[in-house]
């Protein structure tokens, strides 16, 4: 782990515009940072799009980082926000699959202690079902932290659309749950 002098020093030659510089920066943080975007994505191109589109900006706005919080942090904001800005202009969205966030219909309640038996990979294999809206709810909600006030900001929709979207996304997963072991034990 590099300290904050030799950070701060690699961000300086980064704000100079140092390929050498950029690529070392990109080497520490894209390997996580993909992991981030793969999440938004439908796929693994999708997901490398996003990531180079994020550094362009994060090399394009450096000076905009204040070191209030880490660096690793912005940058992640930095990919959602690159992220959500794909979906939202049709980038990542299925030409047939999509609906408004608001015309997703509630699917019937059902026993949340089925998710407690899945591994981290296997929620996410069932998340990648999901309708965009609800995935994309679900995501900046219960992985990266964002309240509903900031998905509401981000996605340009109401403070209980995304509650609303976060509630059909927590059944969805359950049916697919479901739906997957019962096909499993036949």
């Amino acid at each position: 782990m590099p300290t904050s002098a030799e950070l701060d020093a690699l961000l300086a030659r980064c704000s100079r515009r140092e390929p050498a510089a950029q690529r070392a920066l990109y080497a520490r943080y894209a390997g996580r940072m993909l992991g981030v975007a793969r999440r938004y994505a439908r796929s693994l191109p999708e997901a490398e799009d996003i990531l180079q589109d994020a550094f362009v900006k994060v090399f394009t706005h450096l000076s905009e980082f204040r070191a209030e919080g880490t660096l690793e942090g912005w940058i992640r904001r930095v990919v959602v926000t690159t992220a959500i800005n794909h979906w939202q202009s049709g980038r990542l969205r299925r030409q047939n699959q999509a609906a408004p966030l608001d015309e997703i219909s509630d699917p019937p309640a059902a026993d949340s202690s089925a998710l407690d038996q899945l591994n981290v990979a296997e929620v996410l294999a069932l998340m990648e079902q999901l309708p965009d809206g609800c995935r994309l709810v679900l995501l900046l909600y219960a992985v990266d932290g964002y309240s509903h006030r900031e998905i509401s900001e981000l996605l340009n929709i109401q403070e209980s659309t995304s509650k609303a979207q976060l509630s059909k996304a927590r059944k969805q997963l359950l049916q697919l749950y479901h739906r997957q072991n019962n096909y499993i034990r036949l």
